[in-house]
C-alpha cells in the first residue's frame, strides 16, 4: 500500500491529509474494457493497462497477442482505501466480465484474454480467496479466473492508455465497451462520472 501526504494551506494554516492508496492488478478480457469500466469508479485514482502473469520481460502488445508470452492483458487499479476497499473492487470485477470462460471474454480468444487476479500479499490473497467463494453463488459455471501472486506487471504500450476514453467512436468502443459500462452503470455500480 501506497500513502501520500497533501498538504493544504488554509488561512494561515497548514492541514494534512493522508491518503492510503493501494493498487489491485486484473485481468477480465481485453484491457480495454476493464479500464474503461474502473475508470469510471468512485474512489480509483488512476488505472494503467499492462501485461502480468507470463515469463516474458517486457512484452509488446504483438508478443502478448501471439500467445507465447504467458502474459495475460491486465490493469493496474489505484484505489483510495478510505473511498473503497479492495474486497469492493474484486465485487465490480465480477460484475463487470464472465469469470467462466476459459480464456476468452466474448469474441475475444486468447490466453491473453483470461480472468485473473495477480494479488500482492497475504491481506490481499484472503480478500481474494473470501470473494471468489461469494462469486461463485452468482454464476451457474465453475469460475476459471488465475489467481496468481503478482510476479511484474508492465505497462503497455502508450496508445493502449485510456483507448476508450480516446477513441469514442472505435468500433469496439462504440459496440463491446458503451454498452459494457451502460449496463453496469444501471446495476448502480458505484460511479465516477466527473
Amino acid at each position: 500500500m501506497l500513502t501520500t501526504l497533501a498538504v493544504c494551506q488554509n488561512k494561515g494554516s497548514v492541514i494534512m491529509s493522508e491518503k492510503k492508496l493501494e493498487s489491485a492488478i486484473l485481468g477480465g478480457g481485453c484491457f480495454w474494457c476493464v479500464e474503461a469500466v474502473f475508470e469510471r469508479v468512485e474512489g480509483v485514482k488512476t488505472v494503467i493497462s499492462g501485461y502480468a502473469g507470463g515469463h516474458k520481460k517486457n512484452p509488446t502488445y504483438k508478443e502478448v497477442t501471439s500467445g507465447q508470452t504467458g502474459h495475460a492483458e491486465v490493469c493496474e487499479i489505484m484505489f483510495d482505501t478510505d473511498k473503497i476497499s479492495y474486497d469492493e473492487i474484486l465485487n465490480i470485477f465480477w460484475e463487470a466480465h464472465d469469470p467462466t470462460t476459459l480464456n476468452r471474454q466474448g469474441n475475444d480468444r486468447g490466453t491473453q484474454y483470461r480472468s485473473a487476479i495477480y494479488y500482492q500479499g497475504d491481506k490481499q490473497k484472503l480478500s481474494v480467496e473470501k470473494s471468489i467463494k461469494k462469486a461463485e453463488k452468482l454464476f451457474d459455471d465453475p469460475i476459471t479466473t488465475e489467481v496468481k501472486e503478482l510476479d511484474r506487471f508492465y505497462k503497455a504500450e502508450g496508445y493502449h492508455q485510456d483507448y476508450f476514453d480516446n477513441n469514442p467512436n472505435a468500433p469496439y468502443c462504440t459496440f463491446i465497451i458503451a454498452p459494457k459500462i451502460n449496463k453496469l452503470r444501471e446495476k448502480g455500480t458505484i460511479w465516477n462520472d466527473e
